[in-house]
């Protein structure tokens, strides 16, 4: 079962509605500051001066952490479509398992809290198992897919396959977790793509391959131009399965700016201007001695003295 909607989930009542963050980095999830560098470079590029039209997608949202960035590059006249379970029944019990060990606390409203703390309006959100996606997504009109969902193997292939449908001519298909050692089934399914089928590389960071249906060398000379003028990012170039690969590492590369919240938390309340203690005018000395006089001496004794100093005054 599966559902479509761009319309937010509405909180059961008396359940607490999941608290919105007030920052990008309280948003839970796993996107490097590196790979956040190579996404901007990927959806920022422009094919001979010129922009290239076409959608945004992903398989995989878990709270949104990666969502909430591609919905920055969204332009005019496209969709952003997020395809994931959420908590909707697993179509099989291998995928049960999975989501249980991985994913306990995920949640449609989760994820839909955070998307609206930063962006306007959600994604077209499809709650479904994403095998469906070839059937729900245009042919050939994604500029730019994201594959972060099962792990299992079987799934993975049929991930591949769908991006291949839902794909546009040169689109870029970024894959999480292909070489992660708890997720064996992703490097199997991505590198059998690329040995025996039409997955072309272009680059690998720690984290993610970066790939295209289409003609891999444009971007890969473009990418190698521009890293060459950067220091926080190393790179290498290695020839597997007779395709060439830029290997990308991390020297310290300053992720772009973070996406901003509509609702920040308030500004502190600024510290209290602490000025120099300033004294009083010193008592005049016989308002002191008074003083003193009263705290010390029995009234007797006060009134016997005060009595001697008015008639010396007098």
């Amino acid at each position: 079962m599966s559902h479509v909607s761009h319309a937010p989930v509405t909180t059961p009542d008396g359940e607490p509605a999941p608290p919105a963050p007030t920052a990008y980095n309280q948003v839970n999830g796993w996107f490097s500051g590196y790979d956040q560098v190579l996404f901007d470079w990927f959806l920022s590029r422009r094919d001979g001066g010129e922009e290239k039209p076409g959608d945004l997608l992903e398989l995989g949202a878990f709270m949104g952490k990666s969502a909430i960035f591609l919905g920055g590059y969204l332009r005019e006249g496209e969709e952003f479509t997020v395809c994931d379970l959420f908590d909707s029944p697993a179509p099989d019990d291998s995928n049960l398992a999975e989501m249980q060990d991985s994913y306990p606390t995920l949640t449609r409203r989760g994820f839909e809290t955070n998307y609206l703390a930063f962006r306007e309006a959600l994604p077209t959100i499809i709650q479904a198992p994403t095998f469906v996606v070839a059937d729900r997504v245009r042919p050939a009109s994604c500029r730019f897919i994201h594959i972060d969902a099962s792990h299992l193997y079987e799934h993975v292939v049929q991930d591949i396959e769908s991006s291949r449908v839902v794909a546009a001519p040169d689109a870029v298909v970024v894959f999480d977790d292909y070489r992660s050692e708890h997720c064996p089934g992703v490097a199997a399914a991505v590198w059998a793509a690329v040995a025996t089928g039409d997955l072309h590389l272009i680059a690998v960071s720690a984290s993610k391959l970066y790939a295209t249906w289409g003609d891999a060398a444009p971007y890969q000379a473009e990418l190698l131009t521009w890293l060459e003028g950067r220091t926080d990012l190393w790179h290498g170039v290695d020839l597997v399965a007779g395709q060439s690969l830029v290997r990308i590492g991390d020297e310290g590369a300053v992720p772009p700016a973070p996406p901003e919240p509509l609702n920040p938390a308030p500004e502190p309340a600024p510290e209290p201007v602490r000025t120099a203690h300033q004294p009083g005018p010193r008592p005049r000395a016989g308002v002191a001695w008074r003083r003193l006089a009263k705290d010390l001496l029995p009234p007797v004794v006060t009134r016997a003295i005060v009595a001697w100093r008015r008639r010396r005054r007098g």
